[in-house]
């Protein structure tokens, strides 16, 4: 063994499959990389410094796979709006402290949704900007959306006289995904109302086939049934949001392996709000808000049964959704949903990973990358101590943090 050797004695272990947590093992770790994984009663090397956890259960570091970084989860407007109009070296500070509280979290990867200035791209470009440069970002830079449709805070129209292709390609060329909207907004006034899709089948098609040239996985903003099936039979590699799709499409995304990032906790943070605040029009609203959450845990549900691959995302940065500490509130939705804490967790590791192009990330297994987080609890609570991380090994090294999630 080597000097960079070290082990963990685990009482539990979740190691990002989805599969039953094992008791009692024992996790080697070599230099920033998974050497071996062995159970207490193994003979394991002489001489090996063992760093005692039995009594916590250790899983992957954690993925969010929907933020957007330019903006809090604030409820104050002017705040927001403040946000909005402050210059590129305010919203680097703005992006630097959401991804601070990422990592206070144990989520040490974040896939952004886009901002219609594409300063989360830019920060990534910005080395100066990474003091730690521990949390990994994937970024579309600005999405594209239809003209007078829904999507301005997040990205850009296509101009006059271009296609979608031709737009989505003029700038951001070095994005790591395309990002599309192809609905509005998930109404909080009335429920289960649908929008009509921003393109047709043949513009998603173009562009998605396009991206996929440049090496560019696209991720799709869409609810309704009519936008999700353009989408997914246009090709896309995840649906974002994805309200009142319905079973048909579920199937659909299942037969073509396509991504859901249910993003649920939106919902319940908006019905909430609501409930606490009031209304200035219609105190009903919260209630809508609280239906449209119970019917996405419906289709988690069904989701899971059909054996669509999941991932979790909170779309952190919307209204009362903060960095961070939402990713357990939609874990736990997970969990109310039908999966198992296992399963969740896979949801939001090793699933992730996929989806942001991490294939040694998301496992704890042997050849893969020593990431993982440990919480004084047993598998089935582990969900609601995650704001109570007390050991965080990253990249094969060891990082603790005196701030809270």
């Amino acid at each position: 063994m080597t000097s960079t050797t070290i082990a963990y004695r685990v009482g539990w272990l979740i190691d990002g499959t989805g599969n039953p947590a094992a008791q009692n093992r024992i996790i080697i770790i070599n230099g920033n990389c998974i050497q071996a994984i062995l159970e207490c009663h193994d003979p394991h090397p002489s001489g090996l410094t063992i760093v005692d956890m039995s009594d916590c259960t250790v899983f992957p570091t954690l993925i969010d796979s929907h933020v957007h970084l330019v903006m809090s989860g604030t409820t104050e407007p002017s705040v927001r709006q403040e946000q909005l109009n402050s210059n590129y070296t305010d919203r680097r500070k703005t992006i630097a402290e959401h991804l601070r509280q990422h990592l206070a979290c144990g989520v040490l990867a974040v896939r952004d949704g886009g901002d219609y200035r594409g300063d989360t791209l830019r920060y990534k470009r910005d080395m100066a900007a990474h003091p730690l440069n521990v949390v990994t970002i994937a970024s579309p830079g600005r999405a594209r959306h239809a003209p007078g449709r829904y999507g301005k805070l997040i990205g850009i129209s296509v101009e006059a006289g271009m296609t979608l292709t031709q737009s989505a390609f003029g700038t951001d060329k070095q994005r790591d995904h395309l990002k599309l909207v192809n609905s509005g907004l998930n109404s909080l006034t009335q429920f289960g109302v649908e929008t009509l899709p921003q393109f047709t089948e043949d513009e998603l098609a173009a562009a998605v086939a396009a991206a996929r040239k440049r090496g560019q996985p696209t991720m799709v903003h869409a609810n309704g049934n009519l936008p999700v099936k353009l989408a997914v039979d246009a090709g896309c590699d995840s649906i974002e949001h994805g309200f009142f799709m319905g079973r048909e499409n579920m199937h659909r995304m299942a037969d073509k392996g396509v991504v859901w990032v249910p993003t649920a906790v939106t919902m319940k943070a908006y019905s909430d709000y609501l409930k606490d605040q009031g209304h200035r029009s219609d105190p009903s609203f919260a209630e809508v808000s609280r239906k449209n959450l119970n019917h996405q845990l419906e289709q988690i549900g069904t989701a899971k049964r059909l054996g669509l691959t999941l991932a979790v995302g909170t779309d952190a940065g919307s209204p009362g959704v903060h960095h961070g500490r939402s990713l357990k509130a939609e874990i736990q939705l997970f969990v109310s949903a039908g999966f198992s804490v296992e399963e969740a967790i896979r949801c939001a590791s090793r699933n992730g990973a996929l989806l942001m192009g991490l294939p040694e990330r998301g496992k704890i297994s042997p050849g893969m990358r020593a990431d993982f987080l440990a919480v004084k609890a047993s598998p089935e609570h582990v969900p609601d101590a995650l704001h109570q991380i007390v050991h965080r090994v990253v990249n094969g090294r060891t990082i603790d943090l005196d701030i809270p999630c």
